[in-house]
């Protein structure tokens, strides 16, 4: 038996993405934090690793105004796993982009790992993803936004950075 029951923690993790949803509309980034309790760590395996929930809002609200996380503001999860007897949650999550104008979807996974630390808060988060499926996500979604014309001055420049060619 864990030290939460498995309602408990499912409860957190819905309200979590729920959550997520309403900052993915609102993109207030600063509310991510909190979620995660005062002593947090979260890693991020490109990123490095934070520590405590105001180096965590620090760090997402930069991350999520800088493309192109500023033009991901979706991120359902195509399945998780809750393990109760140590309090941990596992899910795969959709990092998708913006409509380009088409319709056309434009995603990218990652498996998060969460540790419920008590009171409906997260002690842990640890997001893995292969960055070169992620770049490789991104550069399609320029190239079909320069294509429609819908192409923002974030992503332009993102785009010439790293060398790309759009057309």
């Amino acid at each position: 038996m864990g030290r939460w029951s498995r309602s408990e923690i499912e409860r957190a993790f819905n309200d979590y993405s729920q959550a997520v949803v309403e900052i993915g509309q609102t993109w207030n980034w600063s509310h991510y934090a909190d979620l995660f309790t005062e002593d947090a760590v979260y890693l991020e395996h490109v990123y490095g690793e934070m520590h405590g929930r105001e180096q965590i809002r620090e760090w997402i609200a930069s991350t999520m105004n800088t493309f192109p996380g500023s033009e991901m503001p979706f991120y359902p999860a195509e399945w998780y796993i809750i393990d109760e007897d140590r309090g941990w949650v596992v899910m795969k999550v959709l990092n998708r982009m913006k409509d380009p104008g088409d319709g056309s979807i434009h995603q990218a996974a990652n498996l998060t790992v969460l540790h419920y630390g008590g009171d409906g808060l997260w002690s842990y988060e640890e997001d893995a993803y292969n960055p070169m499926n992620f770049l490789a996500m991104v550069h399609e979604y320029t190239k079909r936004s320069k294509a429609l014309g819908t192409i923002s001055d974030d992503a332009l420049a993102f785009a010439k950075n790293m060398s790309w060619q759009l057309d």
